[in-house]
């Protein structure tokens, strides 16, 4: 198999949420633990920090891989979804792994897979861990993918975990009001490991703190410690939220030597080291044009809000989402004043851009719509000016094309 027909048949062949939403979901962990014990164990062969929560996590797993870095460790970093190549999910020390190391893995595994019928989330967790264990990484750091307390990554015992904000997403799996969604994810805190949360937010705060008192876990409210002040070159004013989880996580991890110019240079070189991609990220300037991958409520309120912060004369929004967005919920968020580009989406999971477009105007949003995101673009950008700014979101897909 080339590595093309390995994803094709990766991407294709098996459930995969980012392409059939609910149906992908996999209620339970026998299958990563079986596989697991068919591997060897390799999560067991090396050290971890688990990273949960809605927005954030991907953020904060990259400023710890950079910090690690930084310190001269070999650094695992498992993360999800990839924006252009699926390698981006598993790297070490911001290297990917070889088109090789995946094809070789699917074929040896191939029959098991078959059999047991693993989710694509299922194998890529697989390996991960493999390559981890292979590479003899010092620390991996491991982002969960959906929820917690039944994501494929949640087999692992880590030195320490990371909940990060949060929000309503995916509520028909993991519920319908914050409480719930914090249970699920308060589900990676293990027995007598520490645990930090970066914001302390009312309405789940009990819930940690139940959690972390049945499992003997210390809990740490980042928030809520004096630490100094750090900068990041990731840019966008919500990466303040994501330091404090960060730096409170250093704080409280033995067994690792990491001292504060290891924290501020690699806060400083996120995007240097690791290959960070879709976070405020600027594509362009005069006009200025920004992507950024949030894609829920809490997430698209700290982009729009950063946004109306900005100098410009018109603003221009390039939006696609997913079939499973309550637009009831986002839409009312976005500017009424700005011209928007409608864009079909390339995945199964996109919504139908004439329903977004006619949703949009029930919202008192008026655009155009268009057949993909870079035709979309490229209408805003022949129309924008100079001192205009332009926005490419809605969607992690919706980034991916433009990226």
């Amino acid at each position: 198999m080339t590595y093309q027909e390995t994803l094709d048949w990766m991407f294709n062949r098996l459930p995969m949420y980012q392409q059939k939403g609910k149906l992908a979901y996999n209620a339970k962990l026998d299958n990563i633990k079986l596989f697991s014990q068919h591997l060897n164990n390799p999560h067991k062969k090396f050290k971890s920090i688990h990273v949960a929560g809605t927005n954030g996590k991907g953020s904060s797993s990259h400023m710890l891989a950079s910090i690690f870095q930084e310190a001269g460790y070999t650094v695992g970093l498992y993360t999800s979804p990839h924006l252009k190549d699926y390698r981006e999910r598993i790297k070490i020390n911001d290297q990917p792994i070889s088109k090789t190391e995946v094809v070789d893995f699917i074929v040896e595994n191939k029959s098991f897979l078959d059999k047991h019928h693993l989710s694509f989330f299922e194998m890529s967790v697989g390996l991960a861990f493999h390559c981890f264990a292979r590479h003899k990484v010092d620390i991996a750091i491991v982002e969960v993918g959906l929820g917690g307390r039944l994501d494929s990554t949640n087999i692992i015992t880590p030195e320490i975990s990371l909940i990060t904000n949060i929000s309503y997403d995916h509520a028909d799996i993991l519920g319908a009001s914050l409480a719930e969604i914090a249970t699920e994810k308060a589900g990676i805190i293990k027995d007598g490991i520490p645990v930090i949360i970066s914001e302390t937010q009312i309405e789940v705060a009990k819930v940690f703190e139940s959690v972390a008192d049945q499992k003997n876990a210390q809990l740490v409210f980042a928030d809520e410690v004096v630490f100094k002040s750090y900068q990041t070159d990731l840019l966008g004013h919500y990466q303040i939220k994501n330091i404090k989880g960060v730096v409170a996580v250093l704080k409280n991890l033995e067994s690792f030597k990491i001292n504060e110019d290891h924290i501020e240079v690699g806060l400083q070189n996120v995007v240097k080291n690791t290959g960070i991609l879709g976070r405020w990220q600027i594509l362009q300037n005069k006009p200025m044009i920004v992507c950024d991958t949030a894609h829920n409520f809490e997430g698209l309120s700290q982009v729009l809000k950063q946004i109306r912060q900005e100098h410009f004369n018109q603003m221009h929004i390039v939006l696609g989402f997913v079939k499973d967005k309550d637009l009831d919920a986002l839409l009312p968020l976005f500017p009424k004043q700005a011209n928007y580009y409608f864009s079909k989406l390339k995945v199964r999971r996109g919504l139908n851009v004439e329903i977004l477009k006619k949703k949009a105007r029930e919202n008192g949003l008026k655009g155009t719509s268009y057949d993909s995101v870079i035709q979309a673009l490229m209408a805003a950008k022949q129309v924008a000016v100079e001192d205009d700014f332009v926005f490419v979101g809605g969607s992690t897909f919706t980034v991916a094309e433009v990226v």
